[in-house]
């Protein structure tokens, strides 16, 4: 049975999970990930969350603000082994509640092409393609969708 943890984003699980994530994308897109690093720190990420198996972190997910109703989903990421069991809908789940709680109603997100399961789980999470915001824009190989959150 998974369960949930809220973490700072200096969590040492967190880290882990991220430094996979990064491992994940730099073979999917190869040196143009680099043109994305620098959007992935996890500097001004107010809240994260690290999903559990026991002891070990087998998922991550993280927001930070965008704007004042707008919430920025950042770092999303569940290890292979444990993809398709439920635990990104509950991570993704944990932080829609989270960022409603903090007082957004709107959440938005950017994935990469040659992530089409992602693109899949966030269509069916309800989330909408829109015209790639800020330093995503004119970026080819990035998606960029949206989702309004329910009153917490």
């Amino acid at each position: 049975m998974f369960h949930l943890v809220r973490e700072s984003r200096d969590s040492n699980a967190l880290q882990a999970l991220v430094r996979l994530l990064d491992a994940d994308l730099n073979e999917r897109y190869g040196v143009v990930q680099a043109q994305y690093d620098q959007f992935n720190s996890l500097a001004n990420v107010e809240a994260a969350v690290v999903a559990l198996d026991g002891d070990l972190a087998v998922g991550c997910g993280c927001f930070k603000r965008f704007d004042a109703d707008t919430a920025e989903i950042k770092r999303m990421f569940v290890r292979p082994e444990y993809r398709g069991t439920g635990v990104a809908k509950m991570l993704l789940d944990e932080l829609e509640t989270w960022a409603s709680e903090a007082g957004y109603s709107r959440a938005i997100l950017e994935t990469g092409i040659k992530n089409p399961e992602a693109i899949r789980f966030y269509t069916k999470s309800g989330y909408l393609r829109i015209d790639n915001f800020r330093q995503y824009a004119g970026m080819v190989n990035s998606l960029c969708m949206a989702k309004t959150l329910a009153e917490s």
